[in-house]
């Protein structure tokens, strides 16, 4: 059974302009110790689909399922035990922490607010989460600012695993940090998902880091899934045209790699009041009328969906 079911989810979000279409008809499912890369530019809604799965903004439309149960309108109480099994890894570990509270606090409050556990328990649970995470004792007492960012997003991991979470939602979690400290923060996700069979969506717009994590990839663009596969396939065989330019623009040092990247001509459609159709079709280079029409996500191959009406054209 999957861990997170997403079906026809939507986030709209009323402006001057018109409605802007954040998310727009996403269906997706994550299973048990497994990683879902969520990937595409700036402003295409991964971080925006994460956040409403875990209900920290109201969906629009759409259904959530929560270990096989529906949890897309829960309130009170239930939200409240919902929001326990699903949590969030912040992107930035600068503005995610509270200033005036030490390290401690900031682990122990998950635990204070769930009105779960005893003064003896929380201060035992709050040590294992620090060793967990690998977060010396002798930093119990201290403030964000006297951490680096390594430490400061360690903290943030220490507070989301608190309450043993089923589900997490790992929001660009090391795009803050150097890269050497990126690979010990990878490297411990990883190493916590093992021990505890958790579920991760990992949203980042680095292709390197999420081949690394992913098992699944999903790739957006302008708040619609346009492409969903193993991260093996994916990028072995791109299927859409977006993916595809995506992929090309990956730096590489293999000097006999003649690959160029494919440059995108035209302009982005705006996601306010978007037209029916492929929302790429102004900028793909394989556009006809009937990609102007709604575009359906089909199974091209086995566990390979695209959203192209085109795709069979394209990579004939």
């Amino acid at each position: 059974m999957a861990v997170i079911e997403v079906k026809n989810l939507k986030k709209y979000f009323s402006t001057p302009r018109g409605v802007l279409h954040a998310v727009d008809d996403v269906t997706l499912s994550i299973e048990k110790g497994k990683t879902l890369g969520v990937v595409g530019e700036s402003g295409c809604g991964k971080s925006t689909l994460g956040r409403t799965i875990i209900h920290l903004i109201p969906k629009t439309e759409g259904q959530i399922l929560l270990n096989g149960k529906d949890v897309s309108n829960v309130k009170g109480a239930q939200l409240r035990a919902a929001r326990e099994k699903m949590q969030i890894i912040f992107q930035d570990p600068y503005s995610s922490l509270d200033p005036r509270m030490t390290v401690e606090d900031t682990i122990r409050e998950p635990l204070t607010v769930s009105r779960r556990y005893k003064r003896s328990e929380i201060d035992e649970i709050t040590g294992e989460l620090m060793g967990f995470v690998g977060i010396d004792t002798r930093l119990r007492t201290a403030y964000p600012h006297e951490l680096d960012g390594g430490r400061r997003q360690r903290v943030g991991i220490a507070r989301a695993l608190a309450l043993n979470p089923d589900f997490v939602v790992c929001d660009e979690p090391v795009s803050a940090l150097d890269v050497s400290i990126q690979a010990q923060v990878l490297n411990l996700l990883k190493k916590l998902q093992q021990q505890r069979g958790l579920a991760y969506m990992f949203v980042t717009h680095d292709l390197s880091v999420v081949k690394h994590i992913s098992d699944d990839i999903c790739v957006m663009y302008l708040g619609q899934v346009v492409e969903l596969c193993s991260s093996r396939e994916l990028f072995r065989n791109p299927l859409h045209p977006y993916t595809r330019a995506l992929l090309s623009a990956i730096p590489s040092i293999d000097i006999h790699n003649k690959m160029k990247p494919e440059i995108i001509q035209g302009e982005i459609v705006s996601p306010i009041n978007p037209k029916p159709g492929c929302r790429f079709a102004a900028r793909c280079k394989y556009a006809t009328e009937a990609c102007h029409q709604p575009q359906k996500m089909e199974e091209v191959e086995s566990g390979h969906y695209v959203a192209c009406c085109r795709v069979h054209e394209v990579n004939g």
